[in-house]
């Protein structure tokens, strides 16, 4: 069960100096490594604990594991040594070659690696046994600590490790990572731009070279500029071909990385090019604009040196954009959010993030393809105001994150099949109801509805506003999801379900007894018959006179309408304060009653005598309350049942508190605010009466 989110509203990215603390004491890793100083003990970790809860949750483990720290393993061990490079990583026995393959990358930025590896720690003076990492997760930074007891086999390490057996920094990152997943076994299996997102706080897209737009080159130029991470790779078709090696030079399977676009002037035409590095070094690029090619022969020894033709590191090559689309099969590129980049990068994203959550019932309603649940899913509203530089229209990307997938393994949740639509706004400010959709298309939507933790896509269309809906496919799957939007230019986002607007009619006045109708009349002579001479009913009179009139209708279908309803009502009712409802009020009320059950027959569209769940939003904005999606999902919470549904009962019941708890609101506020202010006997005072 997905929390039950308030959503505050777009939120500025924090930024990896504002790390939230995650250790369940609270504490800081300073404050804690000082606390193992002053007391002269090492630290052990019992969020993390060294045992099998820790390794597996499905499986036991085939080898006795004995958890060691680096210096009962080796003499002298080092948390880095001779700087932190690919080389330091080599897989143990644990299918996470995806996370190896991130933290590879991870070496060749060394911003970004020191944002999750902090340099404030080693095994020298101030050394007790506590290290920490930061990891990007949802719109924010995490600190997470560890001790640095890992799992040992015959006194090797079991997982990742280094080359050099004397350094540590890199298994303790693992077991870091995994502690942030719940545990080792969740590490198996996953994309190597996952974790580079879980690394940089960046948003991945996917190109494939032969599919990928015309302004392609642009894009990678853009993306160079504002510090994002890109790589590229050929695709291989067996295992045989695996760093296979093609004969222009490259190596397919491989994982490349781009560190420059430009143009050069060749005889009075511009030739696109792209530079390429080969973290191997000594396998280059043999074709067009290679480093020995006849090509730069046309060029003048000032732009050579411009781009450092002449100065490049051994395995970084120039060739032609078109040649690198040929022989290039796949482009990933890890945008890196304004946190994340560096002082000297020239341009950078603008970004928003929301949370939110699919429930079950109330906000989890599908794709389009189920139209009458899918107007439920949240909407977010995106304003594009201002044109892209030198274009017509607005490019922005969007990346819809479900939560936690990997954590929640160990209690049976997969990865759902994820997506987004895109609609023009109508311009009206609120929730865009079922018949909207029914009658108007998508402007744009992701590619795919796809089971992966993060569905991203770029787009450009004008200045206008939109309506964004994030979704599973299937509806009445639960998650919490995070939504990021990016934009060339300043764009504004905000959430369509978070306003609260109640409209409540005046009471009407009870007509005087000449001028009651025969019905008024009759529900009089029987108010006297059960009241007595004081005419005044308890809940138990109310209850039976309201099952009594409602059985005998023919159009509403419910077994009887429940006690603790009617007290419900007496509390909204009732203008004197003794627990009683006089003829008057009753009327008051009965006007009420005829209304709302005129609401629910309308609501009941297969007369079935329940309301869907789904439609409870629509049924409530119709007797004046439009509800966040977080008070709506409390409500199906307590008034719908299992299937979903709700009763005669249950609807009136959340009406009646409903109206009680708005009507009490509206009598203690100040003139035109938002807010009460209650002491704790007040507050205690108005729970109990609604």
């Amino acid at each position: 069960m997905p929390y039950l989110y308030s959503a505050p509203g777009p939120q500025e990215p924090p930024t990896p100096k504002d790390a939230r603390i995650t250790h369940s004491s609270g504490q800081s890793f300073e404050a804690l490594r000082r606390a193992c100083l002053q007391t002269g003990v090492l630290f052990e970790d019992a969020d993390f604990p060294a045992n099998s809860s820790s390794l597996f949750y499905s499986e036991r483990p085939q080898i006795p594991f004995v958890w060691k720290r680096p210096g009962e393993i080796v003499k002298n061990p080092e948390f880095i040594l001779g700087g932190a490079t690919r080389t330091d990583i080599c897989q143990g026995e644990l299918g996470d070659c995806w996370l190896l393959a991130a933290i590879a990358s991870l070496t060749l930025n060394e911003r970004a690696l020191a944002t999750v590896v902090p340099p404030d720690q080693s095994f020298g003076p101030g050394y007790a046994g506590i290290f920490h990492f930061q990891f990007w997760q949802h719109g924010e930074w995490l600190d997470v600590v560890i001790d640095d007891r890992l799992p040992t086999f015959r006194d090797r390490l079991v997982f990742l490790h280094s080359a050099d057996h004397r350094e540590f920094w890199s298994a303790l990152l693992e077991k870091a990572y995994a502690k942030l997943n719940g545990s080792y076994e969740a590490l198996k299996g996953g994309s190597t731009i996952e974790a580079m997102e879980d690394f940089t706080g960046g948003v991945a897209e996917t190109f494939t070279t032969k599919d990928a737009p015309r302004n392609f080159c642009e894009i990678l130029d853009k993306a160079l500029k504002r510090g994002s991470l890109v790589g590229c790779s050929i695709d291989i078709r067996n295992a045989a071909e695996s760093e296979a090696r093609t004969p222009f030079g490259l190596i397919k399977g491989h994982a490349y990385t781009v560190t420059g676009v430009d143009k050069v002037n060749v005889r009075g035409q511009k030739i696109e090019l792209i530079r390429v590095r080969n973290p191997w070094g000594q396998v280059e690029w043999n074709g067009s604009w290679s480093d020995s090619s006849p090509e730069w022969r046309s060029v003048g020894p000032a732009e050579q040196r411009r781009l450092c033709h002449t100065a490049l590191d051994n395995g970084e090559f120039w060739m032609a954009f078109r040649d690198f689309r040929a022989h290039f099969d796949r482009v990933e590129v890890c945008n890196l959010t304004p946190d994340t980049l560096g002082e000297e990068a020239l341009h950078r994203w603008e970004v928003t993030v929301h949370q939110g959550s699919w429930v079950r019932g109330s906000t989890a309603g599908g794709c389009r393809n189920f139209l009458d649940t899918f107007w439920t899913n949240p909407q977010i509203k995106l304003s594009l105001t201002e044109k892209d530089d030198g274009r017509e229209e607005c490019t922005f990307l969007v990346a819809l994150m479900q939560k936690d997938r990997r954590k929640l393994k160990r209690f049976g949740a997969s990865v759902l099949t994820i997506g987004y639509a895109i609609y023009q706004c109508p311009g009206q400010g609120e929730h865009l109801n079922k018949d909207f959709f029914r009658y108007h298309a998508s402007r744009a939507r992701s590619k795919v509805f796809i089971n992966l933790r993060e569905v991203s896509d770029r787009f450009s269309l004008p200045p206008g506003d939109y309506i964004l809906i994030p979704s599973t496919f299937e509806p009445h799957q639960e998650a919490d999801f995070c939504l990021r939007i990016f934009s060339e230019k300043k764009a504004t986002t905000r959430d369509m379900d978070g306003r609260v607007d109640i409209h409540l009619p005046e009471p009407p006045k009870p007509s005087p007894p000449s001028q009651e109708t025969e019905e008024e009349q009759q529900f009089r002579a029987l108010f006297k018959n059960i009241a007595g001479e004081d005419m005044e009913v308890t809940a138990e009179e109310l209850q039976y006179i309201l099952n009594a009139v409602l059985q005998k209708k023919k159009n509403i279908k419910f077994k009887k309408l429940s006690l603790i309803s009617c007290k419900n009502i007496i509390s909204l009712m009732d203008t004197s304060g003794n627990g009683k409802l006089e003829f008057r009020e009753f009327k008051a009320f009965w006007e009420k009653l005829k209304m709302w059950t005129n609401l629910f027959l309308q609501f009941d569209a297969d007369e079935s005598g329940t309301m869907s769940s789904y439609e409870l939003r629509t049924a409530l904005k119709a007797a004046g309350f439009q509800l966040s999606s977080p008070l709506l999902q409390q409500i199906v919470l307590r008034c719908a049942d299992q299937e979903l549904h709700l009763g005669f009962d249950d609807f009136l019941n959340c009406l009646v508190r409903l109206e009680n708890a708005s009507r009490v609101f509206q009598a203690l506020r100040t003139k035109n605010k938002e807010f009460i202010h209650l002491n704790i006997n007040e507050f205690i005072i108005l729970t109990m009466n609604i």
